[in-house]
């Protein structure tokens, strides 16, 4: 793609890289297939070539944003399949970065649609807040319907019918603490616990660090990390997800120091693609680009970091499972088979739902911003896993497992707590009547 930027624009390393991703563009529309906006809505302004037309107009002309540009980049999921299927290697990802970026800086938001995204940004990264919000949404679910029913409060209808009946109890397992191998050591590892994961299931970390140390690996639950950022990152709040980022770098990067880590193991993909992308948000910062590079490449989702250890093969556990594969994992991450054979080599029998590179329409707050797009993709979703006839559906991002189960009565748990199960562990508390 031919661009026009000003030698000054340039100057910009911001604006440099967003040029250089827009240059490796050939207007294929390869993109186009496998876009879930595309396939949904058939506008060419929701595909990934028609947000990168209007990224580029926005960003070579300088001005601010606008309505119509603002609208189709806010409908983007960041699900990234158009990154899987574009044969030139266009980054997308930090392409939409940089513009949300731009469109948080230049754009003012109407009322209730600023007013919804401050809510979020202030609620969902702090465990305390949004276990507080989530009581105050029992008040509030048999106003659901009302809420949706009113265009601007649509969102604030949609949280309230994501919202648990129960919320579960506080985890010690989410507390700082060093957790020691229960068989000979053989490694050591820092574990995220996260922000909106621990209130909504406690009981995915605690699988993780029991199952972990029952194979002789040291888990430490540091003191002092918290969100990952990728909420607000996501929402083009650059300084807030930067302070995010240093926090966690500084958090994991004195656990090095102090015992060293094998690695950093991030249960929620959605957190594990933000963090692995640390070293390039910080890249420009000198005092946290080389910590922060460290920190990327020591990220590993639960199962990439399980399948180095070589498990032994278990006996058949007579259960279907269809493997839900999160865009953050098979896009973002391009982890695609470690679930899968991990889950095989438990004894379970594993399916792959139709169409799985589409999006659920979970996406960190999408289901929230977007409801009525996120309603379509969850629907399509949840008849190809229905589809597949499946006993228990595995996934490896909160967010999605959320937006699932509020689909669907087959249950869904993580996929790392039929591994712990296999291995030894609880049987999920979703699987007691299966």
């Amino acid at each position: 793609m031919q661009t026009n930027f000003t030698a000054e624009q340039l100057t910009d390393p911001h604006v440099a890289e967003a040029e250089g991703i827009l240059r490796k563009c050939v207007h294929c529309g390869f993109c186009t297939a496998t876009c879930p906006t595309y396939v949904t809505l058939g506008n060419e302004l929701d595909s990934p070539r028609g947000r990168i037309y209007l990224i580029k107009d926005m960003l070579e002309n300088d001005r601010p944003a606008d309505k119509d540009t603002v609208t189709h980049i806010d409908r983007c999921l960041s699900c990234l399949a158009c990154t899987t299927t574009c044969p030139s290697g266009v980054d997308y990802m930090h392409l939409v970065d940089h513009a949300r970026i731009h469109i948080e800086k230049t754009y003012r938001r109407p009322f209730m649609n600023r007013l919804t995204r401050n809510i979020l940004a202030l609620v969902l990264p702090y465990p305390a807040r949004f276990r507080a919000a989530l009581t105050l949404a029992k008040l509030g679910r048999p106003f659901a319907g009302i809420f949706k029913s009113i265009s601007p409060l649509k969102p604030f209808g949609a949280m309230l019918e994501l919202a648990p009946a129960r919320i579960p109890a506080s985890s010690s397992f989410a507390r700082p603490a060093t957790h020691t191998p229960t068989t000979a050591r053989r490694g050591r590892v820092a574990i995220l616990t996260g922000c909106a994961q621990p209130v909504l299931d406690p009981r995915i970390n605690e699988a993780t660090i029991r199952l972990l140390t029952r194979l002789g690996v040291e888990v430490v639950v540091p003191e002092g990390e918290g969100c990952c950022g990728a909420l607000v990152h996501h929402m083009g709040r650059e300084e807030q997800s930067l302070q995010a980022a240093r926090r966690n770098v500084d958090v994991w990067m004195r656990e090095v120091r102090n015992g060293g880590l094998d690695a950093i193991i991030i249960t929620a993909s959605g957190c594990g693609t933000t963090i692995k992308d640390y070293a390039h948000m910080l890249r420009l910062d000198p005092a946290y680009a080389d910590k922060a590079a460290r920190v990327s490449a020591l990220a590993k989702d639960v199962t990439e970091y399980l399948v180095s250890l070589d498990l032994p093969p278990q006996e058949k556990k007579g259960l279907t499972v269809a493997y839900h594969s999160a865009c953050s994992m098979q896009h973002g991450q391009k982890i695609t088979m470690p679930p899968k054979l991990l889950l095989k080599n438990a004894g379970f029998a594993v399916k792959d739902p139709a169409e799985g590179h589409l999006c659920c329409g979970s996406a960190g707050t999408y289901n929230i911003l977007q409801p009525d797009i996120s309603a379509t993709l969850k629907a399509r979703k949840v008849k190809n896993i229905e589809a597949t006839k499946a006993d228990v559906i595995a996934a490896g991002n909160i967010g999605c497992i959320t937006q699932i189960a509020s689909g669907t009565a087959i249950p869904i748990v993580h996929t790392v707590e039929l591994l712990d199960w296999a291995y030894g562990g609880e049987r999920p508390g979703a699987l007691a009547d299966r």
